[in-house]
């Protein structure tokens, strides 16, 4: 049996098993890839991947923090 299979030259998914969706920025906080990207990356290019791949960087200052929950956001109001 060959191994071949496993040693295939693709783009890793950036995924880190953190998804949870900003919810403003529609973009996972794990990974930083959009909905769309997440749903369609196995059917992507290498080349399309590694242009999502650059991307990521810059959309991490895209997201807010989110701090103090619920009991936080009533306090506020």
């Amino acid at each position: 049996m060959s191994d071949d299979i496993w040693k295939r030259d693709e783009v890793e998914s950036p995924c880190i098993n953190i998804c949870v969706v900003h919810p403003a920025a529609r973009i996972c906080t794990g990974c930083y890839r959009s909905i769309d990207e997440i749903a369609h990356w196995s059917r992507l290019s290498p080349d399309a991947r590694r242009a999502v791949l650059s991307e990521l960087p810059g959309r991490k200052t895209q997201l807010s923090k989110r701090r103090g929950g619920r009991k936080s956001r009533l306090s506020q109001t």
